[in-house]
């Protein structure tokens, strides 16, 4: 029987968004020390919960703003939760925003080695795979150059060899793919086969059904912050193709 790695727990998400804009420092003080700052709850998740099992390709689909992203980020320990829990066994590697964990003002060099620490990575660890990640992300005549003269798809080039290069226990991709050229999220695809071959989790996020269906073993369908169905993934996709 497989490990469970990752237990969500009756998790919501609530954000509070301003009323009205405000369109100064200034104004947003004297409007908060008079009391006069209006927000609303905005429920991004709503008592959400879960199991993930060891080497399990989980994917989520869901209209834009159906909580995807909030999940992800959730599960990367980017966000708290506002309720619930969410406990992970393993080391994470999350691609869940082009150009998240670069330094813009820093070369491909550096934020190799940077992103490198982040995951919990020696730089001796890195220099052995350093040439590894360059050659995938095809970038041998950017490395000096500061990432912020990247393209979008030069970024996620760069992230994603990084992320699948050091070989996390869990994997959580959101759409980081559909920015790139269609020959190299083949060679993305690939990479993702690779490794599920070699037991590694991975959580999925892409609007891309076939994609879906070619790589999940199991699908949560979000709608409006919550689970509206979750099971085998011909079955929950068939379904939303006919929900949408």
């Amino acid at each position: 029987m497989s490990e469970t790695v990752i237990q969500v727990r009756d998790v919501s998400m609530h954000f509070n968004l301003m009323e009205e804009k405000v369109d100064s420092i200034k104004e947003y003080v004297v409007k908060l020390l008079k009391g006069k700052l209006l927000y609303n709850d905005f429920i991004a998740l709503n008592h959400i919960s879960f199991d993930v099992q060891q080497g399990e390709v989980l994917g989520f689909i869901g209209f834009n703003g159906a909580g995807k992203s909030t999940l992800l980020k959730i599960l990367a320990g980017v966000l708290t939760p506002t309720t619930g829990s969410v406990t992970v066994k393993g080391a994470i590697a999350p691609l869940i925003e082009v150009g998240a964990g670069f330094d813009p003002e820093l070369t491909a060099r550096e934020n190799i080695y940077l992103n490198g620490a982040i995951l919990g990575h020696s730089k001796i660890y890195m220099q052995k795979h350093f040439q590894e990640i360059v050659d995938f992300a095809e970038l041998q005549k950017f490395v000096d150059v500061p990432v912020k003269n990247f393209s979008s798809g030069m970024y996620a080039r760069l992230g994603f060899s990084i992320a699948t290069m050091v070989k996390p226990d869990i994997l959580i991709v959101d759409e980081v793919l559909s920015v790139g050229d269609y020959r190299f999220q083949e060679k993305c695809e690939k990479r993702i086969k690779e490794m599920i071959e070699k037991g590694v989790t991975i959580i999925l996020v892409s609007h891309d059904d076939d994609l879906i269906k070619k790589l999940c073993t199991r699908v949560i369908w979000l709608n409006y912050g919550e689970i509206k169905e979750i099971g085998e993934t011909e079955k929950i996709c068939e379904n939303y193709e006919k929900f949408r």
